[in-house]
């Protein structure tokens, strides 16, 4: 009975807080836009029982899934999050695995300090930190007037307003997710296998190619999940730091949601990301299992 109630705690809070609102949104993306508050009206009526809900699915409308493969707008969005979200993974674990691997081998009474450093940008808003980055990256921004400064440009760069202002701010924000499960991975492993592998001959390259990069694939393959997921469906970034010239799914969602009011797209937008969202969140739990198979 214990069991059971401890295992019931999680599963209540993923139905209360993630299945109910899911099929909310799954209901209204069924539904037909009007002039009403709130601006659609639903095609499945539950208190019509049984025989409601035999009409619905007997009529089921899948217009508004149609009209996203139709209007290349929504299949550009979709693209153009993929992309920037696979970029963007692929820059943080270039900058986080270097750092994630110094603080596995820095002396052990350095760990935490480090692992604090890592962990301090969270003490601040993350809206703070984005708008940070819009004054460092502006034209009149303290990239520019450093830059200026040392003479290597003669005028100011155009960053503010583009996918690269995007890609630092992406890459600055989810660095830390990372870092913290690469370094997790390279911290319990044991340093002994690499003091076998110098004894066959291998050298210190050969032996982190061998060793050390392949026991930590489950913390790369973690933090690439947990860079990736959260990217795609990012809103806030693009909006700030990319302007209207970066297309993502986010701010799609946003526009569709509160300016043209058309909220049975935006749920069916929002049901299509999700779904292209639980492929790397399967692919990240069989990764899991097989690393605890491994560790059995």
């Amino acid at each position: 009975m214990r069991k059971a109630l401890v295992i019931a705690v999680p599963y209540l809070w993923l139905l209360a807080l993630f299945l109910v609102p899911f099929l909310m949104v799954l209901k209204i993306s069924l539904s037909d836009v009007a002039l009403s508050i709130p601006p659609y009206t639903p095609q499945l009526d539950l208190t019509g029982g049984l025989a409601a809900i035999g009409e619905f699915f007997s009529q089921l409308d899948l217009e508004n899934f149609v009209f996203l493969t139709s209007d290349d707008l929504y299949i550009k969005a979709y693209a153009s999050s993929l992309t920037i979200a696979v970029i963007s993974t692929f820059l943080t674990l270039l900058i986080g695995y270097p750092i994630a691997y110094a603080m596995a081998r820095a002396a052990p009474e350095w760990r935490p300090t480090l692992l604090m450093l890592i962990i301090l940008p969270f003490w601040t808003s993350f809206l703070i930190r984005v708008y940070a980055w819009m004054g460092i990256l502006s034209n009149t921004g303290l990239l520019n007037q450093f830059l200026l400064w040392l003479g290597v440009i003669s005028e100011p760069l155009e960053i503010l307003n583009t996918n690269i202002a995007v890609y630092i701010g992406v890459v600055y924000t989810y660095l830390p997710f990372m870092i913290l499960p690469i370094y997790a991975t390279l911290e319990r492993m044991d340093g002994s296998l690499l003091e076998a592998a110098e004894d066959l001959g291998c050298s210190r390259l050969s032996a982190f190619w061998l060793v050390t990069l392949p026991l930590s694939k489950t913390g790369i393959v973690a933090g690439c999940f947990l860079v990736f997921i959260p990217t795609l469906g990012e809103f806030v970034i693009p909006s700030l730091l990319g302007g209207s010239q970066t297309l993502m799914i986010g701010k799609v969602l946003f526009e569709e949601f509160l300016n043209n009011r058309d909220w049975p797209v935006a749920s069916a937008v929002a049901v299509i990301l999700l779904l292209i969202l639980i492929i790397p969140i399967i692919l990240f739990q069989r990764n899991e299992q097989r690393a605890r198979e491994l560790d059995q």
